[in-house]
């Protein structure tokens, strides 16, 4: 929470002001006197004047008029000619007083100035006699005990209007909110200057009655007072040789403020979206040019009308004479003739040189995994032996894998701009602390606290339930039960003063907690503490509720107003801020609030080690609250340690889903791989189910994608590149995806081909791996280099599963096709020699084996794919297809980016509720630091003009700017003006009153701070060579400033920097440099990941503008902002780039691969990545409607989906394009019926199984970024792969490769030649005559 508090411990020590003089008795007018001269009574509030009627005396004093001339210039005549009303005593006590209001005002000099005027006039004045009269004496009329003062209303509001926007930097607060006894925004100039003159503010030492208006006014004893009407300088003008007030304390000094940006408006055409309208006209366009093609394909080439000429007449008679008469064997013959008839006759010259290569390429492809299965198939030991051996040699580095768990390190580069950033914090300023919190409510008690205000007042007020005493007392037991929570570590008792950030140790060990009971002290007694009337003392005149709204109002007080006289500071010494340990609040009426929140800040380390006690304390800490319960209260919890705990547990509770989902996917492969060619379900053969079936093969198939996965990780954790849970979740999937479907192709190859007569089995297996391993290969070198690529990312999450499931991929292909390979030899020798597929002792009597299809691959071969690539049913899929990628890229644009980090915790997790209270009832968001680099010269007037934000600093510093940013709160999401250290260092420096905050002692000149009694002859006043508007010169700034770090603020001094500054200023080279700083303030409150990068992106905005300003001054460092959370959501500034350039290399990488090993075949590889982007532009328009957002886990999901998606595509394609069928509706139906099966049986259902198991997963990011979108890749690759691709290479596939056609027929060329020559012998008979023909001839 809070990095640096600010410690204004202002106490009212408005003593200030009431220096207060003693007014002489009038009765009607006449010349004007004196009501009093000198000092006469001691009270517990200050000093009381002596009674004087008379005339103004000298003052020759000359250090007495030093202190007039410097705090009332206008009544100062002149060393030999001065008069006042008011004598050296009297000029000490002002000084004294003004010490406060000093440091708080001093900023605004016209402010001020104008403060003071109303001191001096009352104090001081020759004439104070004509607005100033005696209301009440004591001690026989010696004392002035009470006066009557009587002002103009252009003075008292000019006085305020000059001063009801100074700032309190420390605090990042109003000083009104000091001087006025109730929030600025409640502030007028009645009840300021009402509040200053009553003595139950515990610091003036007799009443003053103010009167504000424009005539004379008489007293109840006929004196007639006329009202003081000193001149006023407006804040926007200078006061005598000082400068106007900055920007910052005076809204009238602002230049124009920009305005606010319009929102960003949504496009639209004729009312409706852009983007929508825009994509549907594409579309439309689409099916006007597709309707266009389709009918002139139908009309014009196929002659879909049947319109003939003459000749094609004749011909068409002839052909319905042949089917009428002739048999369906000749029928079967033409119908093979009119398809050979299709094939030109290529000649050498017709040939060009891709389609030369491509020949090339396909040869030496199959050649080479001809001879490659056929080595693997005669020596299948050997083979698995090496495969072993190399898989167990990379698996040896399993034991030195290192987990990636921390956060930063899991989704933050540590080259990205939020990750330098932060070290450079971390390494100058410290980590930002670790934060235990507690959200209290009481949702089940609606009442009110019913409080009366005190007398005289009849009125009454109401507080929340969350203000009952009895309450606060239980709440503060919870409270102190806490703080005395002990744990153990390295056989250490660790207690929270062990580990707690204590910001004034070592003069207080307090711990910052911020919490509302930090306003009395974490003391029961406190609480229960009342003051009576003084009188009858019946009625109650203060308790703590009158306390706690005095320090809502003034949290920085030491000594409340009320009577009660209790500081409001915490024990820690902080002032603890209603905006931040309340909530539910409408506004700034925090008497509303409906939630407490309580704080615990404890130190964190750079170093990991030294946050061991904290750690175990933090566990005990979540042990208690977890067995904590009480009727009256709700408490949503949470510690530092909370998520990562919750994110352990839930992969460990998921570790079953998971486990499931495998098993179905592995119990399935082994189950089906096999070729079961009876009914066994009615009792057909039970014998053969055990021979058929290939268990052990599925089973060894699956053994081998993990071991490919295992390799991959011992290859990296050899390489020291560190894994993530991701990897454990996803990889396996995907290797499992890849590999499984090679395994079918492999296997159901094998069962459909038949063996040539002298043919032996590993001949055979070498020839069909010959035919499937280029197909095989494609898939996954496709796979390994898009995923390669994928690496080159700076999302860490992303490069590391891209580098480990790469990796996995390629080696599972070199362990299918030589491990899997051998096996696949061996399994067909068991099978061909009728063993059992469990129990390979066992053995059937031999009998000749039946070669089957398969019921799937009939299925998809005689009835599926003709349905599909029918001619009415061909334009449905396109137009169905197409349209949803159009309506899917209408809707990318409304892809939420983000992470909700509800989506991170179990559905049980006790952190839900609190990330739900977080965002209900918080009014202040995360603190963010504007940093400056190390190089800046603070020491200079120019260096310090362009950071600072008081009196003579130009608005577009440091502090400027981020001041106008946070008058935009709404957009900038900044909520305050910073924090500055700069501003509050003037103000220490020039301090006035006694003592003063600068300080040395005279023996020795070390520091003396303001704790130490004023004793000039212990300690004297810092001897400063000048300021320009109150800005040290150069040999002063740096020899001050260590002792300002250093200072305790308190009463006297509220300026001390210790507190609030500590940690803001890197002194370098021994304390003579100022080095690296940083300016503090808050964002507003953020509730959804669009807030957060809102918020990330403005403050990046703000220190550019900083920056390019300071470098405009010649400057070459930076100023940067940080905040805890950037470094997580930095990446969703470019995550759009950033997934768009992921899939572009995956993509791009794709198309070249897939170019050459399908033969530099530029049409076949174009249908791969037309079919991929139509998935990816699908599954972002399924993120969409299923509420699935754009991060770093579902880029990872897309990635993988462009992986999976080529397993649907490559095999289908490869097999159209090696196709030497003469139509593309035929080589289509070829390809879907060769390859369709076994990418259906193989990663479709497989994975369906698997999937459907997730959406019982008790995580909630297992539900969303795994189930739902698995589901959409499997769902989005299986319909494009097996429905939209057939399609589409029917319409536009790649044209036959005239070389290999041409390679064919010169195969062929002579058994062709000999059929055709009968053929074209068979029809010329057939023409001659109608008879029959004779069948026995035939």
């Amino acid at each position: 929470m809070i990095k640096s508090w600010v410690m204004k411990t202002t106490t009212m020590d408005v003593t200030w002001i009431i220096l207060l003089a003693t007014l002489s008795f009038q009765v009607g007018v006449g010349k004007a006197n004196c009501i009093w001269y000198d000092e006469c009574k001691d009270t517990s509030t200050g000093k009381q004047n002596c009674a004087y009627n008379g005339t103004a005396k000298p003052l020759t004093d000359p250090t007495a008029l030093a202190r007039l001339k410097h705090y009332c210039p206008g009544l100062y005549k002149g060393p030999n000619s001065t008069e006042t009303c008011c004598s050296p005593a009297q000029m000490y006590t002002i000084e004294t007083n003004m010490g406060l209001p000093e440091q708080l005002l001093r900023r605004c000099p016209s402010c001020y100035y104008n403060f003071l005027e109303i001191y001096c006039y009352l104090t001081c004045n020759p004439e104070m006699s004509d607005s100033v009269s005696v209301k009440e004496y004591d001690d026989g009329g010696s004392v002035v005990k009470s006066v009557n003062y009587v002002m103009s209303t252009d003075f008292a509001f000019g006085m305020y209007n000059s001063c009801k926007n100074v700032e309190m930097p420390s605090a990042n607060e109003l000083a009104l909110n000091l001087f006025c006894g109730r929030t600025a925004d409640k502030c007028t100039p009645y009840n300021w200057l009402q509040y200053m003159g009553d003595t139950s503010n515990g610091h003036t030492p007799f009443e003053i009655d103010f009167y504000i208006q424009d005539v004379p006014w008489t007293s109840p004893s006929n004196v007639t007072s006329v009202p003081m009407n000193s001149s006023i300088t407006p804040c926007y003008k200078k006061y005598m040789n000082e400068s106007a007030c900055s920007c910052q304390d005076c809204e009238a000094s602002c230049a124009p403020i920009p305005p606010i940006p319009p929102p960003d408006v949504v496009p639209k055409v004729l009312g409706i979206d852009a983007w929508y309208f825009i994509t549907a006209c594409c579309y439309l366009v689409f099916i006007i040019v597709f309707g266009i093609s389709v009918m002139w394909h139908n009309i014009m080439t196929r002659n879909a009308f049947g319109i003939y000429t003459a000749e094609e007449q004749t011909k068409s008679v002839e052909s319905d004479v042949y089917q009428i008469n002739g048999a369906n064997t000749a029928r079967r013959r033409k119908k093979k003739m009119m398809k050979k008839a299709d094939h030109p006759t290529i000649q050498p010259e017709d040939i060009n040189c891709l389609e030369k290569l491509g020949e090339k390429m396909e040869s030496f492809l199959q050649r080479s995994f001809q001879m490659w299965g056929t080595f693997c198939a005669k020596h299948p030991i050997v083979v698995l032996v090496g495969g072993i051996i190399l898989g167990a040699a990379l698996c040896a580095g399993i034991p030195f894998l290192k987990v990636t768990t921390n956060p930063v390190d899991l989704w933050s580069s540590k080259t990205s701009t939020a990750r330098t950033q932060k070290e450079y914090f971390d390494s100058h300023f410290g980590p930002f602390y670790r934060t235990e919190q507690l959200i209290v409510t009481r949702p089940n008690n609606h009442s009110y606290v019913h409080h009366k205000l005190p007398p005289p007042s009849i009125a009454y007020t109401n507080y929340s339930n969350m203000f009952d005493k009895t309450f606060l007392h239980m709440l503060l037991d919870l409270q102190l039960q806490i703080q005395n929570i002990t744990a153990t570590h390295e056989n250490k008792t660790v207690h929270l003063e062990d580990i707690c950030f204590q910001p004034l140790s070592p003069s207080n060990k307090g711990c910052t907690i911020q919490s509302p009971l930090e306003y009395w002290q974490e003391s029961h007694e406190n609480l229960d503490a009342v003051v009576w009337e003084t009188i009858y003392k019946f009625n109650i005149k203060a308790n703590y509720l009158d306390h706690a709204e005095y320090c809502i109002s003034a949290p920085a007080t030491t000594w409340d107003t009320t009577g009660l006289n209790q500081s409001c500071l915490s024990v820690s010494g902080q002032p603890v801020f209603p905006w931040v340990v309340m909530g539910g609040f409408d506004g700034s009426d925090y008497k509303s609030a409906t939630a407490f929140v309580i704080t615990f800040v404890v130190n964190n380390h750079l170093e990991e080690s030294l946050n061991g006690p904290a750690e175990a304390w933090e566990k005990e800490f979540i042990k208690f609250m977890k067995n904590f319960s009480s009727p009256n209260m709700t408490i949503a919890y949470s510690s530092e340690r909370s998520i990562e705990d919750e994110i352990n547990r839930e992969s460990n509770s998921d570790i079953l889903t998971i486990l499931i989902s495998y098993l179905i996917m592995f119990g399935y492969i082994s189950l089906t791989l096999g070729q079961l060619n009876h009914c066994y379900c009615l009792g057909e053969r039970l014998d053969r189910l055990l021979v058929d079936s290939k268990i052990l093969l599925g089973l060894a198939g699956v053994t081998i994608v993990l071991i490919s996965v295992g390799a991959s990780i011992g290859f990296f954790s050899f390489c020291g590149i560190p894994a993530t849970l991701i990897i454990a979740e996803v990889v396996p999937f995907l290797a499992l995806a890849v590999g499984v479907d090679n395994i079918f192709i492999l296997v159901q190859s094998y069962q459909r081909d038949v063996r040539s007569p002298n043919e032996s089995l590993e001949d055979q297996i070498g020839r069909i791996v010959g035919r499937v391993g280029p197909s095989m290969l494609l898939s996954s070198l496709t796979e390994t280099v898009a995923f390669f690529l994928g690496a080159l990312t700076d999302m860490p999450a992303v490069k590391v599963f891209s580098m480990y499931a790469g990796m996995a991929v390629f080696i599972d292909f070199l362990l299918q096709i030589t491990c899997f390979v051998g096996l696949m030899t061996l399994d067909a020798r068991r099978q061909e020699s009728q063993r059992y597929d469990m129990c390979c002792c066992v053995q059937l009597p031999p009998e000749k084996s039946e070669k089957s299809e398969g019921w799937l691959f009939r299925v998809v071969k005689y009835y599926y794919s003709h349905f599909l690539l029918k001619e009415w049913v061909r334009p449905i899929v396109v137009l169905v297809f197409t349209g949803w990628m159009a309506v899917s890229f209408a809707f990318i644009h409304k892809v939420d980016v983000g992470l909700d980090q509800k989506l991170s915790m179990p559905d049980d997790s006790y952190v839900l509720d609190y990330f739900t209270n977080l965002s209900e009832y918080l009014h202040v968001g995360p603190p963010v630091y504007f940093v400056v680099e190390d190089g800046h010269d603070y020491v200079t007037m120019q260096g310090q003009n362009e950071i600072c934000g008081g009196n003579g600093c130009p608005q577009d510093s440091l502090a400027g700017q981020v001041y106008t940013a946070s008058l935009r709160s709404n957009y900038s999401r900044i909520a305050q003006p910073v924090s500055s250290w700069l501003d509050d260092y003037f103000s220490w420096l020039n301090s006035g009153g006694h003592p003063q905050c600068c300080r040395s002692y005279t023996n020795n000149g070390s520091f003396c701070s303001s704790e130490v009694p004023d004793n000039e002859t212990l300690c004297q006043p810092c001897k400063l060579h000048g300021a320009i508007n109150g800005h040290p010169v150069k040999q002063d700034f740096m020899k001050y400033l260590p002792w300002f770090l250093s200072d305790n603020p308190g009463s006297v001094c509220a300026k001390g920097g210790h507190a609030a500054y500590g940690s803001a200023v890197d002194l370098v080279n021994n304390k003579t440099r100022v080095g690296a700083t940083y300016f503090m303030t808050y964002h507003t409150i953020l509730k959804t990941s669009t807030d957060y990068i809102d918020a990330l992106n403005h403050a990046n905005s703000i220190s550019q503008n900083i920056t390019g300003f300071l470098q405009s001054k010649g400057k070459q460092y930076k100023v940067f902002p940080y905040s805890i959370f950037y470094v997580f959501y930095e990446q969703y500034l470019t995550m759009w780039k950033a997934t768009i350039t992921n899939l572009a290399l995956c993509i791009v990488a794709i198309f070249f691969v897939a170019f050459i090993l399908l033969g530099f075949d530029i049409f076949s590889a174009l249908m791969i990545v037309i079919t991929i982007l139509m998935i990816i532009i699908d599954m972002l328009g399924f993120m969409y409607l299923w509420d699935i957002s754009l991060n770093a886990l579902s880029l990872v999901n897309l990635v993988m989906a462009i992986g999976i998606s080529v397993e649907f595509c490559a095999h289908i394609t490869r097999a159209f394009a090696v196709s030497l069928l003469p139509t593309r509706v035929e080589r289509a139906r070829e390809a879907l019926a060769n390859m369709g099966s076994s990418v259906l049986s193989g990663i479709t259902l497989t994975k369906l199984g698997g999937i459907i198991v997730m959406a019982f997963s008790k995580s909630q990011l297992f539900q969303v970024f795994y189930f739902r979108m698995y589901l959409g890749m499997v769902i989005f690759g299986a319909s494009h792969g097996l429905i939209f691709l057939p399609v589409l290479l029917s319409y536009i596939g790649p044209p036959l490769n005239k070389a290999k056609l041409f390679r064919q027929q010169l195969v062929k060329k002579s058994s062709d030649y000999i059929q055709e020559q009968d053929t074209e012998r068979l029809i010329a008979n057939e023409s001659l005559s109608d008879d029959p023909p004779d069948y026995g001839t035939l």
